[in-house]
């Protein structure tokens, strides 16, 4: 997620929950059934399905084929993402803050904690991705620069004394950033660099399989909204729109 998009998002996303959370302080019960309401709950709900056209696309090849060469899924993924927030913003101004139902009740927390989880989920799968890569490009740079002092090594002098090699947390205390740091403990500090950093990409690619379960868990919560949306609307549509004559 691009920086700027992500500060928009989580503008959004503050919105939203600023809106949630003026059922504390206003309430029309009238208001979710007016002409007004209406048009706030079915441009929501028309937004909030833009995800789930995006989840359809994404699965099956020949929509994504043919989706794709006229639109780019990235440009999808962004309509996903402020359709999602978008959505369910206009559907929270729709209640009038008007939660007496059961069915009203769990639909508003489903659709906040839906926008949350995909929220934290993108964004933690986003800097993972980045922070694995910026670890890779380090640890690149420290077994070059290991190779080059190593080589250069043998050709003056015999490799790095095991002694050295364990003194290395004590030794290298006892000499500035300017003074010439011996051989055997710069060798040792390249190779602990080493290890840490492979220690750091390894813990974080597990993190990130482990992670990868978010998106499983973000769709079936996604079904599960969708089907009390429609179980909403059904609701509505049987017991007759107030505002129509």
């Amino acid at each position: 997620m691009k920086e700027r998009e992500r500060i928009v998002v989580s503008g959004l996303l503050t919105l939203m929950f600023v809106t949630w959370l003026g059922f504390f302080f206003h309430r029309s019960p009238r208001f979710a059934g007016s002409l007004a309401g209406f048009v706030f709950a079915v441009g929501g709900s028309a937004l909030m399905l833009v995800p789930l056209l995006y989840l359809v696309i994404k699965r099956i090849p020949p929509l994504k084929r043919w989706f794709t060469e006229r639109v780019s899924m990235r440009t999808l993924l962004s309509w996903h993402i402020y359709a999602g927030v978008l959505g369910p913003i206009l559907v929270l101004i729709h209640t009038g803050h008007k939660f007496d139902s059961a069915l009203g009740v769990a639909l508003t927390a489903m659709t906040l904690i839906v926008v949350v989880s995909g929220f934290v989920g993108r964004y933690l799968m986003s800097f993972l991705g980045r922070e694995i890569k910026s670890l890779r490009e380090t640890l690149a740079g420290l077994r070059t620069e290991y190779e080059e002092f190593a080589r250069s090594m043998r050709a003056t002098e015999s490799p790095p004394s095991i002694l050295g090699l364990l003194r290395v947390r004590i030794s290298s205390l006892a000499f500035s950033s300017s003074a010439q740091v011996p051989p055997d403990v710069r060798a040792a500090e390249l190779a602990s660099a080493i290890a840490d950093t492979e220690f750091a990409i390894a813990s974080n690619e597990r993190f990130k399989r482990a992670f990868s379960l978010w998106l499983k868990v973000h769709i079936v919560l996604s079904l599960v909204l969708y089907a009390l949306l429609a179980f909403h609307v059904w609701v509505g549509l049987y017991f007759g729109l107030r505002w129509v004559p």
